[in-house]
């Protein structure tokens, strides 16, 4: 959907509508006149992944088949699409020499008047070359820097290069100044080319599963962008540049480390009109307590958001204290994940009602959690992982829970008494239990239910 927005293939009805709001709808619209197929929905009851159906399917390699050339098939539409599954399908039935194929792989002519014909208007640029050593990075590299300085992909706007073993990204880069989606996820790349400052376009650069420790400073140039996704398990950190305006238009911000030395306030707290915010802070140093007041204040200014990742570690990774204010003014808030000792346990019973999705880790309560959380009318999904309670019982009241459908409880070392009254956890249609080892047995009323898948590992 971003890249749809990004080749502005959907257009807002509302003045205070987001495109990707519209290209959810356009989505829902295939869905339901049978163009693609759900494989895959979030509990939010959002579409996570979707397929071609097969006589679609079956349709377009028919014509793939009837055609000349691989620009015949896929050139009209501007769009260039190279993966070793397209190729294993096509490349049989299409003449090598006029295929981009082999103009990455080598093997034909790569003057500029012949990657002129082919790339000069291509909007959107997909490699799909999953093999992990280095002639794949360096293969695309080089594809890219020949077309760039023959004046090919100067219209581009998405260039999605996820998986692609650590391509290397030209300085020329900077050139693709209509591009909008730079995607180099699990690429594994460490560095950027700073020429990335240039792309005063861009609406989201996805960095999720790269190596980068520290992002350059010409990130906060990109005046456009709007989706930012960091490697979280690779502490990304932001170098601070402190300027009035720099990425007010962010509306996602995922995977960041935050440590003494990032520029939150009068800087990241500015970003107001965030949707989806991830965050990782290291919480030990004693510099770090305003910050962590800072972060906690900037939350809670957040009136757009809808998802809130927070993780509160030590040096060992292990949970540390995670300090944040009441939700409840969060009106949009329906994605909530929490790993951290919480300092605010009144925090739980402070939840927004909007909540669908709620995950606690290493949370350390001592009271029974269940007899806030199950008041959220709206929660579907309820993740109860390691050290998120301290406390030997639990119960689930009558009437509790109205909507839940998936929970799971893991590694609840003290939990020995688990109590559900009748007619408690109604829609509940995924149990999950792992490591609970002083956990008996489950409640009498959830054995004998006919709809509930039931999950239970024990103890190692």
């Amino acid at each position: 959907m971003a890249s749809w927005v990004a080749e502005d293939l959907v257009q807002t009805e509302g003045k205070n509508e987001a495109p990707e709001d519209d290209a959810e709808r356009c989505l829902n619209l295939l869905i339901g006149q049978g163009m693609v197929q759900v494989t895959k929905k979030k509990l939010n009851g959002n579409v996570k992944s979707i397929r071609l159906p097969n006589a679609l399917r079956q349709y377009w390699l028919s014509k793939a088949q009837q055609a000349t050339t691989l620009r015949d098939h896929i050139y009209t539409r501007s769009e260039l699409f190279l993966g070793n599954d397209m190729i294993r399908h096509l490349v049989d039935h299409l003449d090598r020499k006029d295929i981009s194929f082999v103009h990455i792989h080598g093997g034909c002519d790569t003057s500029s008047a012949s990657l002129t014909h082919y790339y000069q208007d291509v909007l959107s640029f997909r490699s799909f070359d999953t093999r992990r050593e280095s002639k794949p990075g360096e293969e695309v590299g080089n594809f890219l820097r020949r077309c760039i300085s023959s004046s090919c992909f100067l219209l581009l706007r998405v260039l999605d290069l996820e998986n692609v073993f650590r391509p290397n990204l030209p300085e020329a880069l900077g050139e693709l100044t209509q591009l909008r989606y730079l995607g180099l996820r699990s690429t594994f790349l460490e560095m950027l080319p700073s020429s990335i400052s240039k792309l005063q376009n861009l609406q989201t650069l996805d960095l999720k599963h790269t190596n980068f420790s520290t992002l350059p400073n010409s990130i906060w140039k990109l005046q456009q962008l709007q989706h930012l996704y960091f490697s979280e398990g690779y502490q990304s950190k932001l170098k601070p540049r402190l300027s009035i305006g720099s990425l007010t238009t962010l509306q996602t911000l995922c995977g960041l480390f935050v440590d003494e030395d990032t520029p939150v306030r009068d800087g990241l707290n500015r970003l107001l009109n965030l949707r989806k915010l991830g965050l990782t802070v290291s919480s030990q140093p004693k510099a770090m307590s305003s910050q962590l007041q800072v972060v906690a204040d900037w939350v809670l200014n957040l009136n757009h958001l809808r998802s809130l990742r927070v993780k509160s570690i030590d040096y060992n990774n292990q949970p540390w204290d995670l300090e944040l204010k009441p939700l409840t003014g969060n009106l949009s808030l329906s994605c909530l994940y929490l790993f951290g000792r919480l300092r605010n346990p009144s925090l739980v019973s402070q939840f927004p009602h909007s909540l669908i999705d709620l995950t606690l880790s290493g949370s350390e309560l001592t009271e029974d959690p269940m007899q806030s959380l199950d008041k959220l009318p709206n929660l579907k999904s309820l993740k109860l992982f390691a050290k998120s309670y301290l406390g030997n019982s639990m119960l689930c009241s009558l009437g509790g829970f109205p909507q839940l459908r998936v929970l799971k409880l893991w590694k609840l070392d003290q939990l020995g008494e688990w109590s559900v009254e009748k007619g408690a956890l109604p829609a509940l249609r995924d149990l999950e239990i792992r490591y609970c080892e002083m956990l008996p047995m489950l409640p009498a009323e959830l054995q004998h239910r006919t709809f509930l898948k039931i999950e239970v590992q024990p103890a190692r």
